[in-house]
């Protein structure tokens, strides 16, 4: 370790990913995200720990946040917290402290005491760095299995709920990525050459077999298997979102599979605009507050701005002194682990 600077690595361990953050003397570095099959137990972190770089494995300040404590190896969701805790600081190198969003930052041995303020807090972190940048807004974070939309009142995270359960009841947790999502999650029925076709009830397809067709899906966000083990080429990928509507691959055009990909999109949008709608409806959110957007779904906040009729402004847009001019787009997917590493 260079001890001329300070080095923090922010971290946000999720059940599917892992991802870290580089920053040094208060400016981001790098980020990094990293598959992470945590489901089948601690172990899988420490493989995917031994193939990140070097930096991540080094000597620094490390604070982490969390949501892999709902991955259903664990026992619940406080057994989930002292699990990662604990690995967090038999693995890392440095000094490690977990963050207990509107509680701030504990000690791995305290994080028992405080596992309902840790547990998928990562929402938290992202919104408090937002509103030190913007006093008044709508963080919108797209990730490739969840959507946060959190509102910014006064330059604190304002939401109403907390935990999971809570903002699944505020709107405020919207459970759908661009990544990961069964179709079915999210759609009952398609537009078919003229009819109005029942989908068929599997997860034949996800929500990365629609984005990868419609072109938006960003480089290197899809880092799981798909649904049917095979590969990610178009071909591929409208195979499977033809077994959706009853169909063969054979039976539809380039051109169709793709306009039923973007129908897809467009259903995928709509629970997001009713949540928004709903969340800046709020008396004390001020007419038009923009969103601030980020997350390997991107493109779907700012499509969802848009459709609002609101100001789009992206995170790294507002940190833009504080990251690197490449890798501007890792940052984004990384914003939980950049934002506790920059608050930390």
């Amino acid at each position: 370790m260079n001890r001329t600077k300070s080095r923090i690595v922010g971290w946000d361990l999720g059940g599917v990913h892992v991802k870290a953050a580089l920053v040094e003397d208060g400016r981001v570095i790098e980020a990094v995200q990293a598959a992470c099959p945590l489901w089948r137990g601690v172990p899988a972190l420490d493989k995917t720990f031994s193939e990140l770089p070097e930096w991540a494995r080094g000597e620094a300040d490390h604070a982490v946040t969390m949501t892999g404590e709902l991955t259903d190896c664990f026992a619940d969701r406080a057994d989930g917290v002292r699990k990662l805790s604990d690995w967090a600081a038999a693995t890392l190198t440095g000094r490690v402290r977990i963050y207990a969003g509107s509680a701030g930052f504990v000690s791995p041995a305290n994080a028992g005491d405080v596992s309902d303020r840790i547990a998928s807090a990562n929402w938290h972190a992202t919104a408090a760095l937002v509103g030190r940048c913007r006093p008044e807004a709508l963080l919108v974070d797209i990730g490739s299995t969840t959507a946060d939309l959190i509102p910014i009142v006064g330059g604190n995270p304002a939401a109403t709920g907390y935990s999971d359960a809570e903002r699944l009841e505020t709107g405020e947790l919207v459970y759908t990525g661009v990544v990961r999502t069964p179709i079915l999650a999210f759609a009952t029925h398609a537009p078919w050459r003229g009819r109005r076709t029942a989908l068929m009830a599997e997860t034949f397809a996800t929500a990365a077999d629609i984005h990868r067709l419609t072109g938006d899906l960003p480089d290197g966000a899809d880092q799981q298997h798909s649904a049917d083990l095979k590969g990610k080429s178009l071909a591929e990928t409208e195979t499977r979102l033809a077994r959706m509507v009853g169909r063969d691959r054979g039976e539809g055009s380039a051109q169709e599979w793709r306009a039923l990909a973007a129908w897809f999109a467009e259903a995928q949008l709509r629970p997001l605009h009713d949540a928004a709608s709903v969340l800046l409806s709020r008396p004390d959110v001020p007419p038009n507050t923009p969103l601030v957007v980020c997350g390997a779904g991107r493109f779907l906040a700012e499509r969802l701005a848009r459709r609002l009729g609101r100001e789009s402004l992206p995170l790294t847009d507002l940190i833009a002194e504080r990251i690197p001019p490449s890798g501007r787009e890792w940052v984004s997917t990384c914003g939980p682990a950049v934002a506790v590493g920059l608050i930390a």
